[in-house]
């Protein structure tokens, strides 16, 4: 997982409420374990029309997504997360997001950040036009119009994300407590290696 510090540019104005994850990526896309391709299904209604906002020159390439609220409610599927990833997102800004959804996108180093409705139209407004950057460290969301909005963040969570740290580079980080935790394990309980090829 990278790193995130800031995730700068261009903001898909999006801001449609209750959006599932099913409309994020359909489920004719799930049969696939692959997190590769699943960007050409993603919001693939919504881009059936030959106008819609994510195929527009304009936002090609858009790193952050303006949402609503609710946004990834529906199913657990951790495709939905893959799919956005896929399609170039690395923040998506909403009122609130599913639980479901935020620990998936989470857990792929998607930034969540929840703000107030009123702050989410004011975003709207700029990323029509402007830029929009969200700062992990400083908790801010800010625009070249001097808007500075702040957003709570769990700091383990904060701290994954800084730090590129998913599941696996967690447990990485205690490989040497680990280590020694199961060679204390083999000295005082050898017993328990009876039958694993691992016993003295």
């Amino acid at each position: 997982m990278d790193a995130v510090s800031t995730v700068e540019g261009r903001a898909i104005p999006f801001g449609a409420k209750n959006v599932d994850t099913d409309v994020i990526i359909p489920s004719a896309w799930l049969k696939t374990i692959s997190r590769e391709g699943l960007g050409k299904g993603a919001f693939e209604t919504i881009r059936s029309n030959p106008d819609n906002i994510f195929d527009s020159a304009e936002f090609s390439g858009a790193p952050i997504l303006i949402a609503g609220d609710n946004f990834g409610c529906g199913s657990s599927r951790e495709h939905a997360a893959w799919a956005l990833l896929d399609l170039g997102i690395k923040a998506v800004i909403a009122p609130s997001f599913s639980d479901i959804f935020a620990g998936n996108a989470f857990k792929n180093g998607i930034v969540t950040v929840e703000l107030p409705q009123e702050q989410i139209d004011r975003l709207m407004e700029v990323a029509a036009t402007d830029p929009v950057t969200i700062d992990l460290e400083s908790q801010t969301v800010t625009t070249p119009f001097q808007d500075r909005f702040t957003f709570a963040m769990d700091p383990f969570r904060k701290r994954c994300l800084s730090e590129g740290l998913d599941e696996v580079g967690l447990t990485l980080t205690r490989d040497q407590s680990i280590t020694e935790y199961e060679k204390r394990q083999a000295d005082t309980l050898p017993w328990l290696a009876q039958g694993t090829g691992k016993a003295a």
